[in-house]
């Protein structure tokens, strides 16, 4: 009679499901991961070397001029820099409410003034040379002379219903100069885009608004973020020039206790405040584009 259930009718023994064996890498792996693991703990411990010796050159140099003490009594005070602290951190955060509400109004502004320069069709001349216009003056007229502009001549118009705050002023020029940075950032984006994708969402039936809106922008705007959050960055430390206007912010917060003490560590916090802010999203902006650009070279989407 035929073997049992589970019974090999053969009389051979059972099938045993084969186990996968467990990788076991090669010498010469073990070797080449191993001589990578030393040249990366030779090439840190290389740069570490440099870099001290380098900053010890550095330091000595200074440390030896024949003015040091002075300049350290003048600029690197810690009884000053105690003093300018509270004082520049209150100022600091009117530089931070202009950084949002400018940043956001030159994002939006940027935006439609690059879509008006692309427009096409002779209809709409009109619009893309005015469009043009703007961006060629405020982007060749120093933000300086704008800010001056702002805040001494808008006052001096003495029109009815303008207000004649430094800060809002400050940041009207602010917007009006980086609107215009902001606009050939995203045209630039804009006309990146491969008029093919245009050509495909029209055939599908799309509008020209469309097409914009649901092809071209989505694409245009991954491609220039590294670039916008660099012009965020210059924003971010061009704020304080509304202290020209006699805004009390960071920076004039520090010239306040400057000339009452006739001394300048002042000015080095607050220099150092900003610097302070402005290297966490210079990182965050360096690491949008190397991951876009990973993204890119794996010919994933952008």
């Amino acid at each position: 009679m035929a073997g049992g259930k589970g019974e090999d009718v053969t009389g051979g023994p059972p099938d045993v499901k084969a186990t996968p064996a467990a990788y076991v890498p090669s010498a010469r792996r073990i070797a080449r991961e191993r001589y990578r693991r030393a040249r990366t703990r030779r090439s840190f411990a290389v740069a570490a070397v440099s870099s001290a010796a380098t900053a010890a050159v550095l330091v000595a140099l200074v440390v030896n001029a024949p003015g040091w003490q002075r300049t350290r009594a003048t600029f690197l005070n810690a009884h000053y820099a105690r003093v300018a602290l509270p004082k520049v951190l209150d100022g600091l955060w009117l530089n931070l409410r202009l950084l949002v509400v400018c940043g956001a109004i030159v994002l939006v502004a940027g935006l439609l003034l690059a879509m008006l320069r692309t427009l096409r069709g002779p209809v709409f001349f009109p619009v893309r040379a005015l469009a043009t216009v703007y961006v060629d003056f405020f982007r060749g007229l120093p933000l300086i002379i704008c800010i001056l502009v702002c805040v001494f001549g808008v006052p001096a118009l003495r029109l009815s219903g303008v207000t004649h705050d430094p800060v809002l002023l400050g940041g009207f020029a602010l917007c009006l100069t980086y609107t215009a940075y902001v606009a050939e950032v995203f045209r630039a984006g804009i006309e990146s885009v491969h008029p093919g994708q245009r050509a495909a969402a029209r055939s599908l039936g799309l509008t020209t608004a469309q097409t914009m809106r649901h092809v071209v922008l989505p694409q245009a705007v991954r491609l220039v973020v590294p670039a916008l959050l660099n012009d965020m960055v210059s924003l971010q430390k061009d704020t304080g020039l509304v202290s020209i206007g006699g805004a009390v912010d960071a920076v004039y917060a520090a010239e306040i206790i400057a000339s009452r003490d006739f001394n300048y560590t002042p000015y080095v916090v607050a220099g150092l405040i900003f610097v302070v802010i402005t290297i966490p999203m210079t990182r965050f902006t360096d690491w949008v584009a190397a991951r876009m650009n990973a993204r890119q070279s794996q010919g994933g989407a952008v």
